[in-house]
Formats: structure tokens, sequence, C-alpha cells
């Protein structure tokens, strides 16, 4: 071969090669060409997160926190995956995420298929009011009908809070049958449709959440049996964040959760400014928007800090946030969803990061900027009431306890009966805002003045244990014995011997005013 031909062809391939680099940095010279002459010079990046549509989750995607994020230069890009858990849970443990919002329970149960990829930094909201359990009046007025009754209908939407608080149900005031999913369970796809089911007479209840409660008890006939107004530490929002990004970028995460908070003080500067935002972004009216925040309560730093994570306590270390994952562990073990507790080293500790909310609790505590406004739930002022007054009250529902065991024919509490105790103590905590009545039963058998006094004296011992090893507020307890005289009903194929063996028994029946 000449070296012509040589020649000729070395500069053919040295032409395609230029060109195919020409064609490489083509795309990438333009884009530098594009940011370097406009204000995407200033972008460090995106910052992705996921979300669904519930409003607690606004702040974090509001027009006010996306403006502070390009100040810092940073593109905020918000995921509506409609609560896919599965596909979050996946996006977050991949990197294509870099945060994402999730309930407690629905955390402990989707991230464990990917390993927990995220870790709790925040803790966004807990639903007051947002969810509830409806009925038609005439079928169901109280939970303690609805564990009567097996064949109550009732209308919700899988894997929600809404699922969440029938299990929590279910759970503390002992309703066995819907922890299996028979033909009570009649699923939907929202909140919407469940309510449609309920007006259209498919169902006899539904779990719903705002604006479709408010709506529903605007219909004749149609009550509220509970709600997560009335309840605490049940359905909560937190906020995660992908591990690589918070151990390799920590300024980043450290940024965003300040621009949300920063965020969430000028919404609560300027109410009028988050309901015009809020209109725009979920296209409600003004009376429809009014009703969705009155379900919500966002925690603000200040209880991060002091309440939730407890790295700022003031007097006892509270730590909510842990006290809420062991809960939301015990009601999904002993609804059955799991066999034991499935995070990592079955240490609840493993999926939060309480760094970043010290953090900046410190930063804004010297800077004069942090918001001391609380928006945690405020220990009730229960007064005092009349027998008559007590007696006017209504039944929520009786507590799950086991039988709390005495000592043979007198009122002494054994250290089992304290143990049942002090179960029930726990599930209190989720139910702060009713009154409790503790009732004592006996047998029917026997003199009955000396069984009255007995229920009494039996029902008196358990408002003092209350009152003295959990603080329980006086004026929210009362003790009433009923002797013989309020006896269960005999179970079919049940023995005698085993009817009389259930009838001595205490009860903690929650009461409210407004039922």
């Amino acid at each position: 071969m000449s070296k012509h031909v040589k020649a000729t062809i070395f500069l053919i391939i040295l032409g395609l090669v230029v060109m195919g680099i020409t064609s490489l940095i083509k795309p990438w010279f333009s884009e530098w060409e594009q940011k370097t002459t406009s204000d995407a010079r200033i972008t460090k990046g995106k910052i992705s997160i996921a979300v669904d549509d519930w409003v607690g989750y606004f702040p974090l995607c509001s027009p006010h926190i996306k403006s502070r994020l390009r100040q810092e230069g940073y593109r905020l890009n918000c995921i509506n995956d409609k609560a896919d858990y599965a596909q979050r849970m996946k996006g977050l443990a991949k990197g294509k995420l870099d945060f994402a919002v999730a309930t407690v329970d629905a955390y402990v149960l989707t991230g464990s298929e990917t390993n927990y990829p995220g870790t709790i930094i925040n803790v966004i909201d807990e639903s007051k009011g947002g969810d509830a359990l409806v009925a038609r009046e005439d079928t169901l007025a109280s939970l303690d009908e609805l564990k009567a009754k097996n064949n109550i209908r009732i209308a919700f939407t899988p894997d929600s809070p809404s699922d969440h608080l029938l299990k929590a149900l279910s759970v503390h005031f002992d309703i066995p049958h819907l922890r299996q999913r028979g033909n009570w369970a009649v699923t939907a796809e929202g909140s919407a449709q469940a309510l449609e089911k309920l007006l259209e007479g498919d169902v006899d209840a539904a779990v719903l959440w705002e604006p479709h409660v408010s709506k529903a008890l605007k219909e004749d006939g149609i009550i509220r049996i509970l709600g997560s107004d009335q309840t605490a530490q049940l359905i909560v929002d937190v906020l995660l964040v992908n591990r690589e990004l918070s151990k390799d970028q920590p300024e980043k995460v450290k940024l965003f959760l300040q621009a949300y908070y920063q965020t969430q003080k000028y919404y609560r500067d300027n109410p009028k400014q988050l309901q015009k935002d809020l209109k725009k972004t979920l296209r409600l009216d003004d009376d429809e928007i009014s009703t969705v925040l009155d379900g919500v309560r966002w925690i603000s730093l200040a209880d991060n800090a002091r309440i939730w994570f407890g790295t700022h306590a003031q007097g006892y270390a509270n730590e909510t946030l842990i006290n809420t994952i062991e809960g939301t562990i015990g009601i999904l073990r002993e609804y059955g969803y799991v066999t034991h507790n499935p995070l990592p080293g079955e240490d609840p500790y493993r999926i939060t990061n309480s760094q970043f909310v010290a953090s900046l609790f410190d930063q804004f505590s010297q800077q004069g900027q942090l918001d001391q406004v609380s928006q945690s739930t405020v220990a009730l002022d229960f007064k005092a009431l009349t027998d008559k007054q007590w007696d006017r009250l209504v039944d929520v529902g009786t507590l799950k306890v086991r039988p709390v065991v005495f000592s043979s024919g007198t009122d002494q509490l054994t250290l089992e009966g304290k143990e049942q105790l002090d179960r029930a103590a726990e599930n209190l905590k989720h139910y702060p805002r009713f009154r409790i009545e503790v009732r004592g039963h006996t047998s029917t058998r026997g003199d009955k003045d000396a069984n009255l006094r007995l229920s009494q004296e039996r029902a008196d011992a358990v408002r003092r244990y209350l009152l003295i090893t959990h603080a329980i507020a006086e004026h929210r307890i009362r003790a009433k014995g009923f002797g013989g005289t309020k006896p269960l009903a005999k179970r079919s194929g049940e023995s005698s011997r085993a009817y009389y063996y259930r009838l001595p028994r205490v009860e903690l029946v929650l009461v409210g005013e407004n039922f």
C-alpha cells in the first residue's frame, strides 16, 4: 500500500474520530453554553422528593419552598406517586430520590423490602381530624356496637392511614373480626369512592379523610364514631432522607430541612397566603380549604427537637417518635400484619436520624429565629364533673383489657393485674381527649350488696393505680361498681363454668361529651 493511500486512510479515520468526538461534545457544550449564558449558571443541582396529595405534605412542595431553594441554587422536583409506597422505597434505595414522605406505619411495613433505605429526619405532621370512621347512626353508634355486630360492612382504602386507623381500633378496642378481611371489608380506591359507597347504601360505615369526612357528616343520619382528632401518635407523617445523601452531602440535607422550617413559619405567619396557595394547588373552595387545614397539625422545629426526637427536651427526655414507632409495630403485630419486629436489629433508632433537627435547633436558637409556637398535643384540662354529668356522657368504646387479677375476694391488685393495667395505659396514650370510666363487675351469685361493694372497691383500686403510676388526670377518670347487675352476654356454646369465670372483671370505658 502506497504512502499516499495510507495517509488518505489515516485522514479519513482521524476525521471520523473528530466527528465522533464532536457529536459527543456538542450536546455537552450546548448545555454548558446555555447554563453559562443564563440564570441557570448559579444552579447547583436539583432535589427530588416523592409525595402524594395529603395536605400535610403541601409545605414541602409549596411555591414558597421552591422559591427559597431556587435562591440557594437548587431546583425542587416533586414527584406525586399517588402513595405508591413500594415504588417510593425503590426510588429512595436506588438514589433516584433524595427525600420521600411516609406515615410511620407505611414505612415500617414497606421499608423492609428495600432494607429501610431512608432515615426519618423530621416529623412533618399528625392527623388531627383528617381521618375518621363514620357510620349510619341507625346501624352503628359506637365501637362497642361494632364489636358486637360482625355484619357491619365498612368501606376503606387499603394501605392508607385510614386502614391503619382501622387496625388500631381493632387492637385497642378488641374487635377480633376486623383482623380478618372478610365480608365486612369493602375496599375503595380512595376516600371519595369510600364515601360514595356509604351514601349509596352499599356499606354501613366508612373510613374517610378530609374533605370527605366533613361531606359525610353533612348528610342526615351519618355520625362520626371516632376520628384522628381524638387520637395521638397514631397517624404520623415523617420525612425520609436517602442514607447515602445524608452521609455524603449533609449540608444539602440541612439546607432543604431549613428551607422547610422557614416555609412552615412563613405560612403560619401568613395564613391567608397559605389558603391562597392551597386553593390554587388543590382546587378546593374556601370552606373545603378550612376543613382540610383543621384536620392537620404541622409539627414545628421546637417540638421536633423537644418532644418527638428529644434532643432538646425540657426536663424528662421525650422520644415520642421512638414511642410511636414501637407502638405502631405493636399494633401491626397484634393485628397480624407482621409476626415480629421487622426493623434492622429490631432497633427503632436504626431508622431515625436526629442530627439535622438538633443542629438546626441550635442554629436557629443562636440566631434568635427559633419559632417557639408549639404544635404538639396540649394536655387537656379535665374539669371536675358531678355524677349526673358523668352519667350523661356517651360510651365511645371499651378498651381492650385482659382480665385484671385481684387477690381472691379482695381489692388487692396482683402483679399480673398491674401488668395488664400497664398495657392498657399504653393504649390510653393514643386517646388523650376522652374521659375514662373504670367499671367494676362481679358474678351474679352471692350477696348483692357485698358484690356491689366489692366491685366498687376494685374499680377504686384500678383508678388509684392509674392515677399514681401513670399520672392520669384526677378529674379525667371515675370509678363505678355495678356488682352483678350488668352481666356479660353468654356466648354461643359457652359452658356455665366458663361463663361465670368471665363475669368478675374490671373494664376501662372511654366516654365522650360530644358523641
